[in-house]
């Protein structure tokens, strides 16, 4: 049957699945409900499988004859967000939802474990189906920790996500950076307690953090390459008990995100201003970098043969190559900063629909006609890596 048939046939199990995931979501590491369904759908589907971290699910589907292997990653958690969304499946766990589509990511990769395993004796090679958890706080990390990358070792990995900001019916794909790199950051600055009415006996770091601010505005407008997309953004700032008592500390958090490699780069300027900006206020400091994640760069191979797939499943007209990174980070750039591999869109905006609305917010939704779109690109990602023909 041809493949756009037998996804059409597939379509009603895949929502349906993906509104049991929605109606049902879990945290990062406590997909315990999810990577249950996912272990016995692989089983029965007769492929390898076996649990990583705990929660993730990696299938191997071995084909008929020897070839490359590919890896296709989906993540599975949700966020600890209120659902505002009115469906009639809407979450069922109060405070917790799928607001960033992991569920259809989840129901698209087990259609197309089933889709591709009628498939076994047609393939040349073998597919990974790999089910990530806490991807939202990079699980990845772990699962590659644990052996995720390893029996078999694979040679390409390939991702996708539902985006709200793009169109139904479009796929984005770019060859190199598409989205940042994140590292979140904690700023003590210690100062020296008082009275309030006798400041000059006392050192604010309350002064001290305006100032880090500036110079962190500074550095922005004369000191980056504006040609290199770089985010500080300062998100919390918490000082003092009363407003007679200077405080003796501050504590200021927020993430630094580059859309290029010379992130330690900034990283290394970002501590020197504020270690500066606080010894000119007499005040000491200190820097605790956590990273998020890493740069997710495309492989321009892998972007090409995504590039092919989607002019023969939407149309060249519905491809867009320009204007989609994003200084979002994306956990899956752990696979590919280790493996060749690519990570590509699929438009599931529809202001008709309301699906328009950015993701992580309470009345995110998904256009569910962006689902055999996604299923249709990685059933074609897939054969075309291992055949060679898109």
């Amino acid at each position: 049957m041809e493949i756009r048939a037998e996804v059409q046939q597939a379509t009603e199990e895949m929502i349906s699945l993906r509104r049991d995931f929605h109606q049902h979501p879990e945290l990062g590491f406590q997909e315990n409900r999810t990577s249950g369904i996912i272990e016995q759908y692989l089983k029965d589907l007769g492929l390898r499988v076996r649990r990583c971290a705990g929660t993730g699910v990696i299938g191997v589907l071995e084909g008929a004859r020897p070839g490359r292997t590919l890896l296709l990653r989906s993540d599975i958690d949700a966020l600890p967000v209120q659902e505002r969304t009115g469906l009639p499946f809407a979450s069922q766990t109060p405070g917790v939802m799928h607001a960033c589509g992991h569920d259809g990511h989840t129901a698209i990769q087990l259609l197309a474990a089933k889709l591709l395993a009628r498939r076994r004796e047609q393939l040349a090679g073998k597919l990974i189906f790999l089910f990530q958890p806490n991807e939202e706080e990079a699980g990845a990390e772990e699962m590659i920790r644990q052996g995720a990358l390893e029996d078999p070792r694979p040679d390409a990995v390939c991702g996708l996500h539902l985006w709200s900001p793009l169109p139904t019916g479009t796929i984005g794909v770019v060859p190199g950076p598409l989205m940042a790199s994140s590292y979140y950051f904690k700023v003590t600055i210690h100062g020296v307690g008082g009275h309030g009415g006798a400041p000059h006996t006392a050192v604010n770091p309350i002064d001290a953090a305006g100032h880090v601010l500036e110079a962190i505005k500074t550095f922005h407008t004369l000191e980056m390459d504006a040609c290199k997309p770089t985010v500080i953004s300062v998100c919390t700032i918490h000082s003092g008990a009363k407003q007679i008592v200077v405080p003796e500390t501050l504590e200021m958090e927020g993430s630094i995100r580059c859309l290029h490699s010379e992130d330690e780069q900034v990283r290394r300027r970002f501590c020197q201003l504020v270690e500066g900006t606080c010894a000119l206020y007499r005040c000491t400091c200190e820097i605790v970098f956590t990273c998020g994640n890493t740069l997710l760069s495309n492989d321009p191979e892998m972007s090409h043969l995504v590039a092919e797939v989607a002019a023969r499943t939407v149309g060249e007209e519905h491809i867009q190559q320009e204007g989609i990174s994003t200084m979002l980070g994306e956990d899956f750039a752990e696979f590919t900063r280790r493996v060749p591999g690519v990570f590509y869109f699929v438009g599931t905006g529809n202001p008709e629909k309301g699906t328009q609305v950015e993701h992580h917010n309470p009345r995110f939704m998904l256009d569910e006609d962006s689902l055999p779109i996604a299923l249709e690109m990685q059933v074609r990602m897939a054969l075309a890596y291992l055949t060679g023909q898109p």
